[in-house]
């Protein structure tokens, strides 16, 4: 089975909901799981409102640090728009950036942006696989 790493700083956003909209789409085929450079504690609030908005409830999922044995493991890694390569996984695994707007500290109108937009690439990704 194939599987996708999503990851950003702190885990607690971008790479959360990719997480759970890939593995709700994939229906299997394929898995998805995220981690951070620097995690946080806990998933950002107003994030997991907006993915419960739309019937995905990520309320028991925790930020976890990023090990080499996740970058090993993956089949595809995708980074959520990290910005400063000090914090970005390793670069000598081949990456993929989406660039996303960081949800921490937006309104819920601006999350919902991101969300929308993170279900929309995530869709076409289960789609390539």
């Amino acid at each position: 089975m194939k599987t996708v790493l999503f990851v950003c700083v702190h885990n607690s956003g971008r790479s959360q909901m990719a997480e759970a909209f890939f593995n709700k789409l994939a229906r299997g085929r394929a898995r998805a799981i995220s981690a951070g450079t620097r995690p946080a504690v806990h998933t950002d609030r107003n994030v997991v409102q907006a993915m419960r908005e739309i019937g995905i409830d990520i309320r028991r999922q925790r930020p976890k640090v990023l090990t080499l044995e996740m970058m090993e493991k993956a089949d595809r890694v995708i980074t959520m728009g990290c910005g400063a390569e000090e914090t970005c996984p390793a670069s000598f695994v081949p990456t993929e950036d989406w660039n996303l707007d960081d949800p921490e500290g937006k309104s819920p109108e601006e999350v919902r942006r991101i969300r929308d937009e993170i279900q929309n690439r995530v869709a076409a990704l289960v789609r390539e696989l």
